[in-house]
């Protein structure tokens, strides 16, 4: 999952717009409601085109009825939003509609702040099918759905099909194995002496957790969280050592290039890639249609690579999802709920997708007119969107419901650097369940003192 703070520091590399967001001074785009409407505060955290594709639907929304008025608020990144959410709930200053990560929907559900969407959906007999099961997997618990899927996307492989046309290689199957991409990344490294890299994977956690999830392992006891609460980690597990293998022999080969990690990593690899210095690499979907822009038909887009000689498991769907606080009254929550199916809709879905590059998450966009004159013009932009409606949700490509992943990424990050060095991989991993334990008491302080200092 790209998150969007990274799809805006690649962004941000790519054309060097500045963006300056400083502590707790923060921007805020606001509809004035007006004081006979029901007030519906909505806190998001978007920018560049998503922001003004929710500004419009703000406004399309307020002005088809007359009951209720939404108040959007850009309130930062997903990790600062989180901890805004934990500190204001049951105060004035709360929101009533909020986003919040995928890999935040543990501490969400276990917060107690929300009202599941399925009380709503029950209520009314709304059409939960409708929402692609991918999309909905991770924000399910006891087969009830706790948010409504938003802002979807999934990781992809990226190739540049001239650089591949050049050199006369055979481009690989939108559905490839591991050997696939290697075969592809050794050919341009040497058919071109060098001068072009074969590919590159950045030192990103939410990489190495797909690559696992395609292979069918779980990354933490009790089916990664959905079945109990997890208590223990395994990235040691020959589904992951087997991934780090993959990469390390491109990395022995020389065909591999490592931009480190982080979102100079991404804007650098991006632009090598463009350049036509680096033939593949792997991010977020939500970056295929800058890419597109500047590659048009030279841009080749597949399914995120699989093991050898097995079945993709599918991936998680990465990005955010809506959640209804519990501290408004139920008028509130209703208002909240009623622009929640307005942005699920199939047609504002199918908008989303065209003006962000974010995957539609109901089934009925890619037959709106829009996504329909956009495919058939495009139709690499329809790869990753296939890819995430191919999936049949199961534990293992569902995402993580714990508690303190965050810091568990950064663990996971440093291993993968550790590796990409040429240091061993299984003793690489094994050090991240050592610092996770350590990074989530953390992670568990940091939120306690939020909580403590709510009455202050």
């Amino acid at each position: 999952m790209m998150k969007i703070t990274r799809k805006w520091q690649w962004l941000a590399g790519m054309m060097a717009v500045l963006l300056v967001v400083g502590g707790v001074a923060y921007s805020r785009t606001r509809v004035h409601a007006d004081s006979s409407r029901i007030k519906v505060v909505f806190w998001h955290e978007m920018k560049g085109p998503g922001q003004q594709a929710i500004d419009a639907y703000v406004k399309a929304f307020n002005h088809q009825q007359s009951k209720y008025e939404v108040v959007a608020e850009f309130e930062g990144g997903y990790n600062g939003v989180i901890q805004k959410i934990l500190n204001t709930h049951g105060t004035a200053a709360s929101p009533a509609l909020f986003q919040s990560m995928d890999i935040s929907t543990s501490q969400m559900y276990h917060s107690g702040f929300t009202t599941p969407m399925q009380k709503f959906i029950d209520r009314d007999h709304y059409d939960a099918d409708q929402i692609i099961p991918g999309a909905k997997a991770i924000v399910m618990r006891d087969n009830q759905l706790l948010a409504m899927p938003f802002n979807a996307s999934q990781t992809a492989l990226y190739y540049n099909k001239r650089v591949l046309r050049q050199y006369g290689i055979t481009p690989p199957p939108v559905d490839p194995t591991y050997d696939d991409i290697t075969r592809v990344a050794k050919a341009i490294h040497d058919k071109s002496h060098g001068k072009v890299k074969g590919m590159t994977m950045e030192a990103y956690s939410w990489l190495f957790e797909q690559l696992v999830a395609n292979a069918g392992v779980p990354v933490a006891n009790h089916d990664n969280g959905h079945t109990g609460n997890a208590t223990k980690v395994d990235f040691t597990s020959p589904a992951a050592i087997n991934a780090m293998k993959w990469v390390k022999e491109n990395i022995d080969y020389s065909d591999f290039m490592n931009f480190g990690s982080g979102g100079n990593a991404a804007a650098n690899e991006a632009a090598s890639f463009l350049a036509g210095h680096l033939g593949i690499f792997m991010q977020s979907s939500a970056n295929t249609g800058q890419l597109y822009q500047v590659l048009k038909n030279d841009l080749g887009v597949t399914y995120f690579p699989r093991p050898n000689g097995q079945r993709a498991n599918g991936i998680a769907v990465g990005g955010a999802a809506l959640w209804i606080a519990n501290d408004k009254p139920s008028a509130v929550q209703d208002g909240a709920w009623e622009f929640t199916k307005f942005l699920a809709s199939a047609q504002t879905q199918a908008d989303w997708q065209a003006k962000t590059g974010y995957l539609a998450v109901n089934k009925g966009a890619k037959d709106e007119p829009t996504l329909k004159k956009l495919f058939k013009k495009s139709p690499v932009l329809e790869v990753s969107g296939n890819q995430m409606l191919r999936t049949k949700p199961n534990n293992t490509n569902s995402g993580v419901f714990v508690d303190g992943w965050v810091p568990a990424r950064t663990a996971i990050q440093t291993a993968m650097q550790q590796i990409f060095a040429g240091q061993d991989i299984r003793q690489s991993l094994q050090t991240v369940v050592i610092n996770w334990k350590e990074l989530k008491n953390c992670a568990k302080y940091v939120v306690d003192l939020w909580s403590s200092g709510r009455s202050r």
